[in-house]
């Protein structure tokens, strides 16, 4: 039996994806005006999307694309219009109504983590990397629930600290929190300690559980009904940089690298 790739799209997954591709704006875009007879067929949108997932996947440049994909210009093209239309974006609120349906979104119990990584080309959203002797980096701070499903996420450079990214990640969920008369929990680790971090948390009727790694392990060993929870977060970062265009980045703008990770989150829901 053929092995199969990681960047494959099969017809079911397809089928889930292409009633979001955006209709080509004829009236605007030129190339889609195309005289009878003349010049190159338009690329076909299953095409251009197993493209974009071959890039996301195994971290391709754009420009050194194996010429079995066709135009790597074109293809760019069409990845930039995609996520000018918000298809990445649908993509992602759409898996996690999928799963929502499916398995429910464990709400209960959500986890918050920021993730840095190497971005050298970059040119919005980026800083100096403190870990990496001060080359540029940018910083994921990403929510999820329970099972590590991706709920929101926010991007900005290596040298901001997580805690001031905690009201904006909690605030851009990709689908509408249910609300409930108890509070919500938050786990996150001691980079969120403080006053302001808890009342924000709190105000957005969350109950904070902001505890180091000896904590967790000393309450472990006193309460033996005590579950970490913090983890998944990390887990999820890690599923995330399994898509090697995101485990080191190199695209210039915040939409474009957003896109991507919109993607690849999609794809994990």
């Amino acid at each position: 039996m053929p092995q199969i790739k990681s960047w494959t799209v099969s017809d079911a997954f397809w089928a889930k994806i292409e009633p979001f591709i955006p209709a080509p704006q004829r009236s605007a875009d030129r190339a889609y005006l195309r005289k009878p007879g003349g010049g190159r067929k338009p690329m076909p949108p299953r095409q251009i999307f197993s493209t974009i997932v071959y890039v996301l996947r195994t971290g391709c440049q754009w420009k050194s694309l194996p010429r079995e994909f066709g135009s790597a210009s074109a293809v760019h093209l069409h990845f930039q219009k995609w996520q000018q239309a918000g298809f990445f974006l649908r993509l992602w609120q759409a898996g996690l109504a999928e799963y929502d349906e499916m398995e429910a979104i464990a709400w209960n119990w959500q986890s918050i983590n920021g993730a840095m990584h190497k971005a050298s080309l970059a040119t919005e959203c980026v800083g100096p990397n403190p870990t990496d002797r001060g080359k540029n980096g940018r910083k994921r701070s990403l929510l999820v629930d329970g099972t590590g499903v991706p709920l929101s996420l926010v991007v900005s450079g290596a040298n901001t600290h997580d805690v001031k990214l905690l009201e904006t990640t909690l605030d851009q969920l990709v689908i509408e929190m249910p609300g409930r008369v108890g509070q919500y929990n938050l786990c996150a680790d001691a980079g969120y300690k403080g006053a302001p971090a808890s009342s924000a948390v709190v105000e957005r009727n969350y109950r904070p559980h902001i505890k180091q790694r000896r904590e967790e392990a000393h309450e472990k060993l006193t309460n033996p009904e005590f579950k970490a929870r913090r983890w998944v977060v990390e887990r999820t970062h890690s599923w995330i940089n399994r898509f090697r265009k995101l485990l080191v980045s190199f695209e210039k703008t915040e939409a474009s690298y957003f896109a991507l990770v919109s993607l690849a989150c999609a794809m994990i829901c």
